[in-house]
């Protein structure tokens, strides 16, 4: 294991103290100890953060660290071939990447594919790597960075340490906000007021997990449930798709702070199609609560102004049960799209199950619903 503390500290005999990228679970102990003591920025998405970094290049000649899931190589890779590659402005950039569905390692179906090719993917890229596990040497990262990887960083390549599970040592900092809802609360109050005919698209993380257990709960089944459990930041779009091709049935997108800043273009898409039949959810606990409870931006601006700029017909508010019991009525009723901000603390069970079906059944189970 490393000690984060040392590998900062490390990292700075270089000049590497900027920091910028998407919260990941394997990357926690790291994240909260730059986020306390480093200068942090916790981007929209992983693309937003690579560019970041290039300004922060352009600005210092200094070599940034962009810290990301491999799940967010996707969103790099169009910065990754167009701007910082070596044959385009050669930005040099480390890398450091939680790999999650490890191939040998259990992990969520979501993540087992792009487990399987993130080293593929980073050969491709042109981006030289190294692998660090909970039996790796401070000593042997060090050798690694000294006999090769600032070497490559003054010829304007970029480098990624590839991080698996337990590679760190823990190093946590307390994480709250003042609300007094849980988003598990929330959910259970949204769903006791649909009717059978609701359909839900829920987003990546423990929301749609708090939603499967919920339908277990009152035995209801899982057809009326899309569970988006991968492509963060995507569920409104998917909703947008399931409510223009289903006019007649009523769809609620149950989001996340997090996601909706990833994507958030995808508000203005919804907004100017004037899809009568959207429903848009925020559960909003201005964190990335899933992935360790590091902040978003979602408390610093104004976002009820940005969804009504886009094209949404009203936001509705809540942050209490009785708040949300009276305002939910008026909501689902109303034509949308509309949009309800939840505002929920980050507190979650510890006994939180995982749906107990594959993607495929849950996708073919919502099929038949909205064909019956």
């Amino acid at each position: 294991m490393i000690n984060v503390e040392d590998f900062v500290n490390y990292l700075k005999n270089f000049n590497i103290d900027f920091f910028t990228g998407v919260p990941d679970s394997q990357l926690s102990s790291f994240a909260d100890y730059i986020e306390e003591n480093c200068d942090n920025i916790i981007a929209a998405n992983e693309g937003n953060a690579l560019a970041i970094a290039s300004g922060y290049n352009l600005s210092t000649g200094n070599f940034p660290l962009v810290y990301l899931q491999n799940s967010g190589l996707g969103n790099i890779v169009n910065p990754v071939t167009s701007l910082t590659h070596s044959e385009v402005y050669s930005i040099p950039v480390v890398y450091l990447i939680g790999w999650r569905g490890q191939p040998g390692v259990h992990d969520e179906p979501q993540h087992v594919k792009q487990g399987a090719i993130t080293l593929d993917l980073l050969k491709l890229l042109d981006i030289n790597y190294t692998i660090i596990s909970k039996e790796t040497e401070f000593s042997e990262l060090k050798e690694t960075f000294e006999k090769d990887f600032i070497n490559q960083l003054k010829n304007g390549n970029s480098v990624a340490i590839v991080v698996s599970k337990g590679a760190f040592e823990e190093y946590k900092i307390k994480k709250e906000n003042d609300n007094i809802l849980s988003r598990e609360q929330a959910i259970q109050i949204i769903v006791n007021h649909l009717s059978e005919e609701d359909m839900v698209v829920s987003t990546t993380g423990k929301s749609s997990r708090e939603l499967f257990e919920y339908r277990e709960e009152l035995k209801q089944g899982h057809g009326n449930d899309f569970l988006t459990v991968g492509s963060m930041g995507h569920s409104s779009s998917i909703a947008l798709g399931v409510a223009l091709n289903n006019p007649n049935k009523k769809i609620f997108c149950f989001d996340g702070d997090g996601a909706i800043l990833m994507h958030m273009g995808s508000l203005a898409l919804i907004g100017s199609m004037k899809v009568e039949n959207f429903h848009h959810v925020m559960f909003n606990n201005s964190a990335h609560e899933s992935v360790g409870g590091l902040p978003t931006i979602m408390s610093d601006i104004y976002i009820e102004d940005i969804i009504l700029a886009c094209g949404y017909n009203e936001v509705y508010n809540a942050s209490s049960i009785d708040e949300l019991n009276e305002v939910l009525p008026i909501f689902i009723e109303d034509t949308g799209p509309v949009f309800l901000n939840i505002d929920v603390n980050l507190k979650s069970r510890k006994d939180l199950g995982r749906p107990t079906t594959t993607p495929i059944e849950n996708k073919m189970d919502f099929m038949k619903k909205l064909r019956s």
